[in-house]
């Protein structure tokens, strides 16, 4: 889904994506888009930030209570402080205005590949009372569902699949973010979601911090 008041840009990333053979659906604002992502559920959205009304930081929330498509932004802002703002509230990738179409859509085939599990991988991916559901991405603990947005999931998969090591937030933020110039205290937030999250169904550290070095999976 392709999300933007200029009609101009739409229609140049809506032939863009429909030459790369994907199905696309537009909304130039804010509440339409929220109304038409509930009824499509489509398995991307790409998002402008300026949008009239209720701009796209407003719709990535919306989204983030119901689903965890990834969500790539839009924008003619290049500042750190709203990349990192996207980012943190679940966003996926940003690109700034302007860009290039053929660039997007390789950007867009690298977020649904990564969140795709390898044929060869295991459907449900078990630690502990921890379950992660890597074909749905649904995260269990004690079989109580715990909403992470595919960004937290990907931290909580990549800490999973080497539960004994220390990864720092350079390492973590190639594994979600790659080519992605953001802070990496943007990783810092999402592992207090994380935390967050986990501690409301009863997992007291879901991942420990440690000091001068990054992050790790609690032993479970």
């Amino acid at each position: 889904m392709v999300v933007d008041d200029d009609p101009h840009i739409a229609e140049v990333v809506e032939f863009a994506l429909t030459a790369a053979g994907y199905a696309v659906a537009t909304a130039q604002d804010g509440e339409s888009a929220l109304a038409l992502f509930k009824d499509l559920k489509p398995d991307l959205a790409i998002v402008d930030i300026n949008l009239p009304g209720k701009d796209g930081l407003w719709l990535c929330r919306a989204v983030r209570e119901f689903s965890r498509a990834p969500i790539l932004f839009l924008s003619a802002r290049d500042e750190e402080v709203d990349r990192v703002m996207g980012l943190t509230i679940g966003g996926d990738d940003y690109v700034t205005k302007p860009f290039s179409p053929r660039e997007l859509t390789a950007r867009v085939a690298a977020i649904l590949r990564r969140g795709a599990p390898a044929a060869a991988a295991a459907e449900v991916f078990k630690l502990g009372p921890l379950s992660l559901d890597l074909e749905s991405l649904e995260a269990l603990w004690n079989g109580q569902k715990v909403e992470l947005t595919a960004t937290e999931f990907k931290l909580l998969r990549t800490m999973c699949q080497r539960p004994r090591k220390v990864f720092s937030r350079d390492e973590l933020l190639e594994q979600v973010f790659p080519g992605v110039a953001v802070s990496d205290r943007t990783i810092d937030s999402h592992i207090l979601h994380i935390r967050k999250k986990f501690q409301k169904v009863g997992a007291q550290e879901i991942v420990q911090t440690q000091h001068g070095l990054g992050y790790c999976l609690a032993q479970l």
